[in-house]
């Protein structure tokens, strides 16, 4: 049986630590997902499209149950109880690297609420994947997603950084790591 035609992910996740509840974007959460993507931090720091509108929203909510379902990514929404959504995380397999990212919304910022769900992402792919070793991949610019990796507890690799661009403009990623307890 091929990999591409069936997922090894669970069709709903929910995953609790750390002070939060992470569980699946749903039809409900539409509504809310602008005031979390649709910032000026999101649209530089991440491929996130932008403006972030109505459109945009259904459009994410419907990748996260597409890529899920080819067994390759878990976007996540990050709750402190599992009611409204204060932000994403994410858990993507490729074949270089077990990969987490995030973005939380600007009015809840401050609370820790990234690096936590980074926490708990990372435990996950521990224990549901087996790995030995997760990673971010964080522009040395953006300091608020260095403080997020190293109030996580990673650790900035000795590898090539990776350049690329995205919505016209240069970026440099530094990886850092998070190996297996």
């Amino acid at each position: 049986m091929s990999s591409t035609t069936t997922s090894s992910l669970p069709e709903r996740i929910e995953l609790e630590g750390e002070g939060l509840v992470l569980r699946d974007w749903r039809e409900e959460d539409l509504a809310g997902m602008p005031a979390i993507f649709d910032h000026p931090d999101i649209a530089y720091w991440t491929p996130i499209v932008s403006p972030f509108d109505d459109e945009a929203a259904r459009t994410r909510l419907d990748t996260a149950r597409r890529l899920r379902a080819e067994g390759k990514t878990i976007l996540l929404a990050v709750t402190v109880d599992g009611g409204e959504a204060l932000g994403e995380v994410m858990l993507r397999r490729s074949p270089e690297a077990i990969e987490i990212g995030y973005a939380i919304g600007p009015a809840n910022r401050g609370q820790g609420l990234a690096a936590r769900a980074v926490k708990v992402m990372a435990a996950y792919a521990f224990e549901e994947w087996g790995v030995q070793q997760v990673v971010l991949e964080v522009e040395a610019e953006n300091t608020a997603s260095v403080s997020v990796a190293t109030r996580a507890g990673f650790r900035l690799l000795d590898v090539p950084p990776i350049h690329g661009a995205e919505k016209g403009r240069p970026f440099v990623l530094q990886t850092w790591g998070f190996d297996r307890p």
